[in-house]
């Protein structure tokens, strides 16, 4: 978690309240962590953060938005920014369908 405010206080990004949601809550078995966060000018972020030495790929990312959307569900809330945090390689098509849904990818994590 302090990794996470570093960073994005670095960007300029003050968060109010970062909550941390566990993937068994979504039943999900994935390896990832999900956050949930509101900045001080109140925008809501849901914050995945992938971290494996496989590729991420156009599949991948079709499960991060059913993941997303099973998140919105869970918490009654529909998220202003979705940002992924990935510290892997990134396919170019999966980057690029994200981006196509409002999704920001940031490769600079860790």
């Amino acid at each position: 978690m302090k990794k996470l405010t570093t960073y994005y206080t670095n960007k300029n990004i003050l968060f109010k309240e970062i909550k941390q949601i566990l993937p068994k809550q979504l039943d999900s078995r994935k390896k990832i962590d999900i956050y949930c966060a509101t900045t001080i000018d109140a925008k809501f972020y849901a914050i995945f953060i992938v971290d494996s030495k496989s590729r991420f790929i156009r599949k991948n990312a079709n499960d991060l938005m059913e993941l997303c959307e099973k998140l919105a569900v869970y918490l009654d809330h529909n998220f202003k920014k979705k940002e992924l945090l990935i510290s892997s390689p990134l396919c170019s098509k999966a980057k690029e369908y994200l981006k196509q849904n409002d999704w920001s990818v940031r490769v600079d994590f860790m």
